[in-house]
């Protein structure tokens, strides 16, 4: 009998809402706890058992342990191949395209949006430098519109024609831009694309719910 999947992080978590949208794609069951800002501290030994970067999500499961959120949606969607098999491709060169893009999310998307989102979102006083808000607005402005271009050349999803896990993960970056009270350029690409998400399992709950 397969053990229960446990997810650790409070779900207002971009990163534990990439989670769990992929478990509502999966069907997947789990228990959920809430760890992070506001809830049980990441910094406690406890947690740092887990994760020694002190970050949710973490999960757990049969085969123990992992952290990273990309990596657990890859995991996920691999061990429950059966039943979403386009989540996460087996040819190589498809997978490829779907890491490419989940990757590029992570490493790129993110650090672009990071000081303005600080800034005008989460209101800390260490991210006021208004020349510093605005250097960000703009690296996010120009990342979004390389997946402006993306998107209209492949008129569907990230990837490709079909909805992958870097849609999830892209997903929720686009809105997380769309929410930020920031000026954006008319990218009707992405208009389109947000639109048709919609049509997938928990983008109104995981994604187009109310938190940035």
């Amino acid at each position: 009998m397969e053990h229960a999947l446990k997810i650790l992080g409070k779900a207002s978590s971009i990163n534990v809402r990439k989670v769990l949208w992929t478990c509502e794609e999966l069907d997947l069951s789990y228990t959920r706890e809430d760890w992070g800002s506001g809830f049980a501290s990441t910094h406690s030994p406890e947690f740092l058992r887990l994760n020694p970067n002190a970050q949710v999500p973490v999960i757990i499961d049969e085969n123990g342990v992992l952290w990273e959120s990309n990596t657990i949606c890859r995991y996920l969607a691999g061990k429950h191949h059966h039943h979403h098999a386009e989540l996460l491709p087996t040819d190589p060169a498809a997978r490829a395209r779907v890491e490419q893009w989940m990757d590029w999310q992570a490493i790129e998307l993110n650090a672009s949006w990071s000081y303005a989102f600080m800034a005008l979102v989460r209101k800390d006083p260490e991210f006021q430098d208004p020349h510093r808000v605005e250097v960000s607005v703009r690296g996010w402005n120009q990342k979004m519109g390389i997946l402006e271009h993306q998107l209209a050349s492949t008129k569907a999803y990230v990837a490709g024609p079909k909805f992958t896990l870097a849609d999830i993960v892209v997903g929720l970056s686009v809105n997380r831009w769309l929410m930020t009270p920031i000026e954006r350029p008319d990218f009707p690409a992405i208009d389109e694309y947000f639109r048709r998400l919609a049509q997938h399992p928990g983008f109104l709950k995981h994604c187009c719910n109310g938190l940035p």
